[in-house]
């Protein structure tokens, strides 16, 4: 069918050289930029969707960002900052954290972690440690908390003080 005439004089290859120049007429009510994107998210979502647990993460990720929140700053790190004791083993990982007026003191142990919120006050605290879930804890009246379970890899806290958000920098346990 190469180069064949057609009843009204034209060649099949004439028939397509307008689609392939790119100077085909296209008018706003042929083109409809948002409903192509609405079909190829269509598309890739039964071709190529993403899988749920990278979904989980994403959405993970975006609830730790807290736009009002504080980041407290590291300021004293046993591992650091203290003079090694000869003989001592199974140390707690102290760790001291600032932001203002507010500090936080932890002590990391293979047990557990426990620490106090300083000025003392009643807290709500959130061990964060990528993907899963928080661990939730509760300052009492002057500011101390406990936790059974220590942080594996890393984590970071995450404090609600009255109408105040605290994170912490992100450590490795």
């Amino acid at each position: 069918m190469n180069g064949d005439r057609y009843d009204d004089g034209l060649y099949d290859h004439d028939l397509y050289e307008d689609d392939l120049s790119g100077e085909g007429d296209f008018g706003d009510e042929e083109f409809d930029a948002g409903m192509l994107e609405e079909e190829l998210r269509q598309a890739a979502a039964v071709l190529d969707p993403v899988p749920a647990e990278l979904q989980q993460i994403a959405v993970d990720a975006f609830a730790l960002h807290d736009l009002d929140a504080r980041v407290a700053e590291l300021t004293f790190d046993s591992l650091v900052d203290a003079l090694p004791v000869r003989g001592a083993t199974d140390v707690p990982r102290m760790l001291t954290f600032r932001a203002g007026e507010v500090t936080v003191d932890i002590e990391v142990t293979a047990q557990g972690l426990m620490g106090q919120v300083l000025p003392p006050q009643p807290a709500r605290i959130e061990i964060l440690g990528g993907p899963r879930p928080g661990s939730p804890l509760t300052a009492d009246d002057l500011g101390r908390f406990t936790g059974d379970v220590p942080p594996a890899g890393p984590f970071a806290l995450r404090l609600n003080t009255g109408g105040d958000v605290v994170v912490t920098e992100w450590l490795r346990a």
